[in-house]
């Protein structure tokens, strides 16, 4: 009987770990006041890690020392101020209330932001594309319900310009900051704790 309990245990672990890493990859979008999954907090956290690792592609930034450069952001949302968390004296006021579905917009607006502006770039060495826009649309698919109607990610396929280049390190540092942003806000609505 031991010999059965030692043949079964392996293959109900694996089963079992199999289940419950199918349950986390899939995916259900983020709903202006539903909870935020755990797919989509992973999501989140794979397009910030492809966007720091972009970032330190020499040749995306070829003749730009990027790390030098000023950091451009979306100034046409205001996801730093409406995404703190309740209580939060981060952003200088204090708010006493957390609205989700502000937040979950002005998250969208960003992502919408940064994918257009990110696809409309010179890529010809596919340093861009298979890493920050394919973890960018799969994230705003898999987790937001509205962007369905995402232009592909194939990179224009032309040498980018000194300008062009700077101006992608550039949005690239904001974009990777709001990331964080972004980040931090689906940590705390997962948490629960904007809801007590």
């Amino acid at each position: 009987m031991a010999l059965v309990k030692l043949c079964f245990s392996p293959a109900l672990l694996f089963l079992a770990l199999t289940c419950s890493l199918w349950q986390a990859g899939q995916s259900v979008p983020v709903m202006s006041k539903g909870p935020v999954t755990d797919s989509c907090l992973f999501d989140a956290q794979m397009l910030l890690q492809n966007i720091t690792h972009t970032l330190t592609q020499k040749n995306l930034f070829s003749g730009i020392d990027c790390a030098k450069q000023m950091v451009e952001l979306n100034m046409d949302t205001n996801t730093p101020s409406v995404c703190a968390p309740k209580e939060s004296t981060c952003s200088g006021s204090v708010q006493s209330e957390f609205d989700q579905e502000s937040c979950v917009a002005n998250i969208g607006e960003d992502l919408h932001y940064y994918y257009t502006f990110l696809a409309a770039q010179p890529d010809p060495d596919s340093l861009l594309g298979p890493s920050v826009l394919i973890s960018l649309k799969e994230f705003m698919q898999n987790c937001f319900t509205w962007s369905t109607d995402m232009a592909s990610e194939e990179a224009v396929d032309r040498p980018s310009t000194y300008d062009e280049r700077l101006s992608l390190c550039k949005v690239l540092k904001g974009f990777h900051i709001r990331t964080i942003t972004i980040n931090r806000a689906l940590a705390y609505m997962n948490s629960g704790e904007h809801t007590k």
